[in-house]
């Protein structure tokens, strides 16, 4: 028996895979079947340290014993309804969401694309409906190379040329300013300007970190000028980067909030669109929605993460984990190593291409047991678990240095 002509239905999961699937990755050759901590098992039993968390959403570690028990339990009783009714789970997860962040209403969605075209459609409609912009005029602020999601919305704002190739018309309305510079903000303000959207910490475009003090003063004159300040906290929020968002860094306190990928505890596409009462009041019944945003099964794995963020105090353990992992890799000293950068638990190597590819680095490190992802080609992202301990990290660091040693003795 064949599932398609030529092709047997023992082929590899990579073959399966590469045959029938659309080729809009490019995953390294490892088949993996098991995960416990922050550890990951391939298909042969080789062990891996994963040091990648799928982009953070596996910040509590894989398979966490106290998520997995409140997913099962929830499953049990009540998975999906709609949001046509209410349940017993999602009150409670929204109310220990918005006493977390400090924000005043939560709009739960599903994945951290959603979350930000949430954003977007807040943000146009207060500036309709509370500052006064003429109707079809609103326009959103983004920061050079910002990586909000997948959308055609998004994606149409994005400075790679590769996310917009082939993708258009896109959605007007969209200014692009050069991060970490607040003087660039200021100056593209205008009267139909309604928010800017930043991210504390921009991760796909190679972790990149902005000068100290450009929050604060992106807070200030986003209060000053009138318009919202809305910090896409999807990869940094929860912990990641040593505070529970990495806008806590500077004391900063956005008007609107994404978050996604560590909501869901590594288990479930859980995320959500946090603002003050004024933003989210623009809302009414019918102008949004989603089929399984706000299910009894996201709200009871959502609120059971945020619980284990703060009675494991893994903010703090990635403070103290990512000093210790940051100085490990400025120690290596390699002179492939152009740069080392980051924030808690969030670190970009920055590899000199003229040596070689991030990617081909990734795959020297998969060689040594330890699992990442490059991004741009030219950083490897040291980003695992906010469980991890020194041990792992001084792992993984070992194996860098032992990858770097090999290529460097390659022909």
């Amino acid at each position: 028996m064949t599932i398609h002509p030529g092709f047997p239905l023992s082929a590899s999961p990579i073959a399966l895979e590469e045959h029938f699937g659309a080729a809009n990755y490019a995953p390294l050759p490892v088949v993996l079947t098991r995960g416990e901590g922050v550890y990951l098992w391939g298909q042969d039993g080789r062990r891996y340290l994963d040091m990648m968390s799928a982009y953070s959403a596996v910040s509590f570690g894989h398979g966490h014993p106290r998520l997995v028990e409140a997913l099962v339990a929830q499953a049990r009783q009540l998975a999906v309804t709609s949001r046509a009714f209410h349940t017993d789970r999602l009150g409670p997860f929204l109310e220990r969401l918005c006493r977390l962040t400090g924000m005043d209403r939560a709009l739960p969605m599903n994945t951290g694309a959603e979350a930000v075209e949430t954003a977007l459609k807040a943000a146009r409609k207060w500036g309709y409906t509370v500052k006064g912009i003429a109707e079809g005029h609103a326009q959103i602020i983004v920061a050079a190379n910002n990586f909000a999601g997948r959308t055609t919305t998004i994606v149409g704002f994005s400075s790679e040329a590769q996310y917009r190739s082939g993708f258009g018309p896109f959605a007007p309305g969209f200014v692009t300013v050069p991060y970490g510079d607040a003087a660039a903000l200021e100056a593209a303000i205008t009267e139909d300007t309604c928010a800017f959207l930043v991210e504390p910490v921009q991760g796909e475009a190679g972790i990149v970190v902005p000068p100290v003090g450009y929050l604060k003063a992106v807070r200030e004159i986003c209060t000053r000028r009138g318009i919202l300040m809305i910090c896409d906290e999807v990869q940094t929020g929860l912990g990641r980067t040593g505070r529970v968002l990495a806008c806590d860094h500077e004391g900063v306190r956005p008007d609107g909030l994404t978050l996604g990928k560590a909501l869901g505890g590594g288990l479930l596409p859980v995320s959500a669109f946090l603002a003050r009462e004024e933003v989210m009041a623009v809302f009414t019944p019918g102008d949004h929605g989603s089929t399984f945003g706000g299910n009894p099964l996201a709200a009871a794995v959502g609120d059971t993460a945020l619980q284990v963020l703060v009675e494991e105090k893994l903010s703090e353990r990635a403070a103290e984990q990512g000093a210790v992992l940051l100085e490990r890799l400025h120690a290596l000293r390699h002179p492939a190593i152009r740069d080392v950068r980051g924030k808690g638990l969030l670190v970009g190597v920055e590899i000199d291409p003229g040596f070689a590819s991030a990617r081909t680095v990734c795959e020297g490190l998969m060689q040594e047991g330890v699992l990442s992802k490059d991004t741009h080609g030219t950083v490897v992202r040291f980003a695992p678990p906010l469980v991890i301990g020194a041990r792992e990290i001084g792992d993984a660091v070992a194996a860098l240095g032992r990858a770097l040693e090999r290529l460097g003795k390659a022909p």
